[in-house]
């Protein structure tokens, strides 16, 4: 982390965005590698991650010479076929792949903490992230569901996750938890928390007026209180208390049809109420088209949605897609909040 400091002083270009390598255990690597053939995303992208790593995976790709690791962003060189490398670590050996090993966790964690870094110190207009894996995490002794939670500790700011493609946008009252943990979590507070981001998310999309449609979290949305008192007692006044705000909030939906009617495009975005609510429809429409978003923050974060794979990880067959989707949203989103900077809002 000490190789990064001299880096967090001047402003970056707009169109700077600080790449992660994901868990070197997994596809993250191969992916990154893959896209950053790419001469434009190789120009506009900062990677951090781990040199020995990267030119693992580059050499793997037959482009090993392409990498070339920088002291700092000022020391990037801009070359045909060039990718500029940071090191938020120097792993000794390369951990095993496609298995949970806790010098894994622990590289994939430096990355993202050095991203943060820049993306704070205004370096890169924002992150995109490759996957990284929870139980390597853990195994490296840090604590954290995921990328989210990484983000809001360091930002200190309230986010929320939202998953994009083509078709639909759900936004996530509760994220990464067990599903009676996330019943406890999904109070008023969390559900208005929810609906401002999805209301802010939407204009970040180009959407002046965005229509939020809340799910329920029972089946039928409670049918009436028959099956559960939370839409009455929870969701819908906090509906109401959005809507007092002047955000064009509705429900609670069953979350049944709800997303059918925001993909036949009744609604802009749909609020969930847990994880699986919300990523299973995205998801199903594709993993190559999804896009994670994280709103709240003050910079722009995005990732694929699909997590390491360790099952095809080293096996040079990884879909770098959904990364490809990740870099083309983060720069929408980026061209966007510079955009309401200069006209105001």
């Amino acid at each position: 982390m000490q190789e990064l400091s001299a880096q967090l002083t001047q402003p970056a270009p707009p169109e700077r965005f600080a790449l992660t390598m994901g868990d070197p255990s997994g596809i993250g690597p191969e992916i990154v590698a893959r896209t950053l053939l790419n001469a434009e995303w190789a120009r506009r992208c900062v990677l951090v991650g781990d040199p020995r790593v990267m030119r693992q995976a580059f050499e793997a790709l037959g482009a090993g010479a392409r990498l070339r690791v920088a002291a700092s962003i000022d020391d990037m060189v801009h070359a045909p076929g060039m990718v500029n490398l940071l090191a938020a670590s120097r792993l000794e050996a390369l951990p095993p792949v496609g298995a949970v090993h806790a010098a894994s966790g622990r590289a994939a964690f430096d990355a993202v903490e050095a991203a943060i870094d820049l993306a704070q110190a205004g370096r890169v207009a924002g992150i995109v992230t490759a996957p990284i894996h929870k139980e390597a995490l853990a195994a490296a002794g840090l604590c954290y569901p995921g990328h989210t939670e990484i983000l809001a500790e360091r930002t200190g700011c309230s986010v929320a996750m939202m998953l994009a493609n083509d078709e639909l946008r759900t936004v996530l009252v509760t994220v990464h938890c067990a599903l009676r943990e996330a019943i406890e979590r999904a109070d008023f507070a969390a559900q208005v928390s929810a609906i401002r981001l999805a209301h802010r998310g939407a204009r970040a999309f180009g959407i002046a007026a965005p229509r939020i449609a809340v799910a329920g979290l029972n089946p039928h949305a409670g049918e009436g209180g028959l099956f559960g008192d939370e839409e009455q007692r929870t969701i819908a006044p906090a509906i109401a208390a959005a809507r007092r705000e002047g955000i064009d909030a509705s429900g609670p939906w069953p979350g049944d049809t709800v997303f059918m009617q925001a993909r036949q495009g009744r609604f802009d975005v749909v609020v969930a109420q847990y994880h699986d609510q919300g990523l299973i429809p995205v998801k199903y429409l594709g993993l190559d088209k999804g896009v994670n978003i994280t709103l709240g923050l003050p910079f722009v974060r995005t990732s694929p949605d699909h997590g390491t794979a360790f099952d095809i990880a080293g096996r040079g067959i990884a879909d770098a897609a959904s990364l490809e989707a990740a870099l083309d949203m983060a720069a929408r989103l980026a061209a966007a909040h510079r955009t309401t900077r200069k006209t105001g809002p």
